[in-house]
């Protein structure tokens, strides 16, 4: 079963790619996926039969007990059969569905794939969240499925619609699933159901399961999307809407009956709506003129019919409950591709304009009439054994059973009402509409429905020998009476009198369509899901808008006093009700600390004070410098010395910013107003923040788990340095998070600066000829804006630095480039000795990155920003990715040697010259960390330096800011 996953999984990968080459043929391909996953299946029939179960199971998260558990018993079996059984003949028929020309062919193949590998996962999987992330994929999948025609408004809204109904369905459940979980004590399906757990809790539990299971397979009040729905592809509507996602509601309340079903109002409310939904179904079924539209309804209408026996809970019914299932899959599946095969020969659906089909294509009626004929229960068909089971099952002589069995009566005489306009709508030649037009199609057009007809015929008169088939699962139910067994004649008895009444009235309800067409015209509808679904989401609309106005104002003191008011009002009312209060405060270890807060306290103040934008940046960095002191005073380098290169790295990206904006504060929109409320809001937030600490620090009631850090990170992670050690090994994941926030962050610096691209294209100098081989460049190709004073090539081959000559003579510092020039390579050797020696001693992949990114903050302000680009000459996008891949694959790695994820190991050697050689792999995590800083580091530079100088130049060509020389250029 894992095996016939990932096949699913590859396939559907596969698929677009496939379809460039294969065009439709692509489904053929794809049909020998679920073919395939049948084999196994039918393999552990066997097994299945004899009341056992097959088990395959790889740990997940083996803390929590969460495991990739999947599971073979009878439903499971029979709802497999159906899932791949019907997917491989729906897939086949796509081939002649489907034209070269089909936009987003491989799209649809591949989702089509991956949709029916996601109901396979669903049916037999036995961990109840592994069952859930396959409910959600199916939504998923079907949502993209049924918005095919991404060109059409319909199709769009449907999709959507079906989304949204279904997920929030699916949240419902989730809830429920959780709650079942802890109730039970494990997340195994076949152990909650060996042994259910009960109690309030459970019973909401399973209430708010059913409210998903409901949702998914379309009943009453959800049922709305399912119509809509229609505006799919029709193999869509054959396979998701008939065969396999509209089931699994069905599933799942077959799979909870056995353990629940005694649970009080669990029969009453899936009877309640199921009969409810069998009626609404049929009755608007009978008012469609579009025959897709009609098999829709009357979709609706059968799934409360399967809700019904399905929920009943009852040996019989349960037997019942498989046979009908199995029926409806094969009739309506074959009936929705008949549909399809209708629409390509006469290019429409219309009933009223569909006349003489029937004797144009005899082939393709006898298909439908052979589907119809099992879908109204005629024998000797499986439907009609079907429908013999669930009357039998109903006669059970309880209030309950006789409201069961007259609802479902009269939803089977509007099936066989609306059954008969279906093949009269389609097939029949009316007097007053001429013959259609038809174009035929290829005879294997017909095979899938054919075969899906003709199984319904085979198992009805083979269902004598499909009650062991169909045993396991009843058997699961307590006997209720006298064993009931499936056959076509059980002789004369009252279910065979029952259906011969339905099929009478139903038929009779046919002929005098036009009169129960006029009566129901004047029947009001009091009740409209679909008009109450379009309510609700204008009302989400207006509120969503008037909150949106309201509180999106565009002015950022405006949020962030929301923010901050909010923190206050949340945490200051948690400390209100705080009974845990510190007996005594220690106020400071050192005296230089007093000094230090004093400085941060001046520094912090003077900030909201200061008028120029410059100064405030300055002093909120002295803040952060002050941090890094009282770092190093508690005895944490690392800390401090990464501190004081964050702050320096964002005191730097501040300047750069600011040259776009005025020098002073206030100056475009004048003082700022409310100035006293800010300073209250201001001080209320110090203070929380400040008691918040005081509390936090005196509510440790254990042993701190820091103090055995310095041992495990020598013994575990083979490194002296405690910070290095836990953020590359102990909490590696969490790093890794936090590389992808970097990433995110660059990725979000440079896309609002660069807006249409994600590098810079800066022109980078033309080196001299010695030393083109070493270095690649791009030359400088933009003309010059002023030419300078002529000199020789010898002094541009001596140049500091390599783009220096390339700032205007007013804005060049000489001593700067000879500094730089001389510090540069000295940096990034540091930089290296930080990223190597930090296992062990202060530093790291983190403060290494820094380190180098200073050095290039240095190029760039002494030479410009084409200095940056003669600096770097790799997209600062390759280095962020090179080093999320090195940090990725330092996480995938283990894994191939039967290790956990990001598990590092550790080598020791004596090399000569060398001496003792240790090396750990977490220290190749780190180097991806150094790589992802330098790259953030770069796209800052290029994108507020030297994008904002290219465009400052564009804006104003005579400032004096940069200038190029002809001979460096070109």
């Amino acid at each position: 079963m894992l095996i016939s996953l990932a096949f699913f999984a590859l396939a559907a990968i596969l698929a677009p790619a496939l379809t460039r080459v294969l065009g439709p043929r692509i489904f053929y391909v794809a049909a020998l996926v679920p073919l395939g996953a049948l084999i196994p299946s039918i393999a552990a029939a066997p097994t299945v039969l004899a009341g056992g179960i097959v088990r395959e199971s790889i740990e997940w998260v083996p803390q929590i007990h969460l495991a990739l558990s999947l599971r073979l018993d009878t439903l499971s079996w029979i709802m497999t059969l159906i899932v791949l059984g019907v997917g491989s003949l729906v897939l086949f028929y796509c081939e002649r569905y489907f034209s070269n020309d089909e936009p987003g062919l491989g799209r649809f193949a591949g989702f089509f794939i991956a949709f029916s590998g996601a109901m396979y996962g669903l049916v037999v999987a036995d961990d109840i969240f592994l069952m859930f992330m396959f409910w959600e994929a199916t939504t998923v999948f079907s949502y993209l499925l049924i918005g095919h025609y991404t060109d059409r408004k319909a199709s769009r809204g449907a999709a959507l619609q079906a989304l949204l109904v279904t997920t929030a369905g699916g949240l419902t459940m989730f809830v429920g699933l959780v709650v079942m979980a802890a109730a039970a004590g494990t997340t195994s399906f076949t152990g909650i159901m060996a042994d259910p757990p009960n109690g309030t809790t459970v019973t909401v539990s399973v209430f708010l399961i059913l409210v998903g299971a409901l949702s998914k397979s379309a009943l009453v009040p959800f049922h709305f999307w399912l119509p809509a729905a229609m505006a799919a592809p029709t193999p869509v509507s054959a396979y998701l809407h008939a065969a396999a996602m509209v089931k699994a509601g069905i599933f799942l309340i077959a799979a909870m009956a056995p353990a629940f079903a005694e649970i009080a109002g669990w029969r009453e409310v899936l009877v309640g709506f199921g009969v409810l939904t069998m009626l609404v179904g049929g009755w608007r079924a009978l008012r469609q003129t579009d025959i897709k539209l009609l098999l829709a309804y009357g979709t609706v209408s059968q799934l409360g019919f399967l809700t019904v026996i399905a929920g009943y809970g009852t040996q019989t019914a349960a037997l019942a409950a498989l046979a009908l299932l199995v029926a409806h899959a094969l009739f309506k599946s074959a009936l929705f591709l008949v549909v399809g095969l209708i629409d390509h020969s006469t290019g429409t659906r219309d009933l009223r304009k569909l006349s003489g089909l029937g004797r144009s294509r005899p082939a393709l009626a006898a298909i439908a009439t052979l589907a119809v004929a099992s879908m109204v229960g005629l024998p000797p068909l499986f439907g009609f054994v079907a429908k013999e089971a669930v009357f039998t099952a109903f006669l059970d002589g309880t209030t309950l059973g006789l409201i069961a069995l007259v609802g479902v009566a009269v939803g089977s005489m509007f099936t066989v009402a609306y059954g008969a306009r279906f093949l009269w709508g389609a097939f029949a030649r009316k007097p007053d509409v001429a013959d259609i037009d038809v174009k035929h199609d290829r005879a294997d057009a017909l095979a899938s429905p054919f075969i899906l007809s003709l199984a319904g015929l085979g198992l009805g008169l083979a269902s004598g020998w499909l009650d062991p088939f169909f045993r396991g699962y009843a058997d699961l139910f307590p006997p209720d009476g006298e064993h009931y067994h499936l056959a076509l004649w059980h002789g004369i008895e009252p279910a065979l009198a029952i259906s011969a009444i339905t099929l009478v009235v139903g038929l009779l309800l046919f002929w005098k369509r036009a009169r129960v067409s006029v009566a129901q015209a004047r029947v009001p509808a009091i009740i409209n899901s679909a008009d109450g679904y379009w309510r609700v989401l204008r009302f989400v609309d207006r509120t969503a808008a008037r909150i949106t106005s309201t509180t999106q104002r565009g002015s950022l003191p405006f949020y962030l006093s929301t923010i901050l008011l909010m923190l206050v009002l949340a945490v200051g009312t948690t400390l209100v009700l705080n009974r845990t209060w510190p007996s005594a405060i220690l106020l400071w270890d050192y005296p230089a600390q007093i000094a230090i807060a004093v400085i941060m306290i001046v520094a912090a103040i003077a900030s909201v004070r200061a008028d120029k934008r410059f100064t405030a940046v300055v002093l909120v960095g002295v803040t952060g410098y002050g941090m890094a002191m009282i770092f190093a005073l508690q005895g944490a380098p690392d800390l401090a010395f990464t501190q004081m290169l964050v702050e320096t790295v964002t005191l730097i990206a501040f300047v750069l910013v600011l040259r776009r904006l005025p020098r002073r504060i206030g100056v475009a929109h004048g003082r700022p107003r409310y100035r006293a409320l800010r300073a209250a809001l201001a001080i209320a937030v110090g203070l929380t923040m400040a008691v918040v600490v005081v509390v936090v620090l005196s509510a440790r009631v254990d042993e701190p788990i820091f103090a055995e850090f310095a041992r495990l990170a020598l013994e575990k992670g083979h490194g002296a340095n405690v910070v290095n050690v836990a953020l590359v090994d102990e909490r590696a994941w969490d790093t890794m998070g936090e590389l992808s926030v970097v990433i995110v962050a660059a990725t979000g610096v440079a896309s609002l600066i660069f807006l249409d691209r994600r590098t810079d294209d800066l022109a980078r100098p033309k080196l001299p000829r010695g030393r083109r081989r070493l270095f690649r460049q791009k030359p400088i190709t933009e003309p010059a804006r002023r030419p300078v004073a002529a000199e020789d090539d010898t002094e541009t081959m001596h140049a500091w630095l390599l783009a220096g000559r390339t700032l205007a003579p007013e804005n060049r510092s000489i001593l700067l480039e000879m500094t730089v020039r001389l510090a540069f390579h000295s940096i990034m050797v540091v930089s290296f000795f930080v990223l190597f020696s930090g296992h062990n001693a202060p530093g790291g992949g983190f403060a290494a990155g820094l380190i180098a990114g200073m050095a290039l903050v240095a190029r760039y302000l002494a030479g410009g920003r084409y200095e940056l680009g003669a600096a770097v000459t790799i997209d600062a996008g390759k280095l962020l990715g090179s080093g999320m891949l090195l940090a990725a694959g330092t996480a995938v790695a283990p894994l191939f040697f039967g290790a956990d994820a990001l598990t590092s190991a550790f080598f020791e050697a004596e090399v000569p010259i060398f001496g003792h050689i240790e090396f750990v792999t977490s220290t190749i995590f780190d180097v991806g960390v150094y790589l992802v800083v330098i790259g953030l580091v770069l796209d800052v530079l290029r994108s507020l330096g030297g994008e904002v100088d290219r465009q400052q130049e564009e804006e104003d060509p005579n400032t004096p800011n940069e200038h190029l020389d002809e001979r460096v250029g070109a």
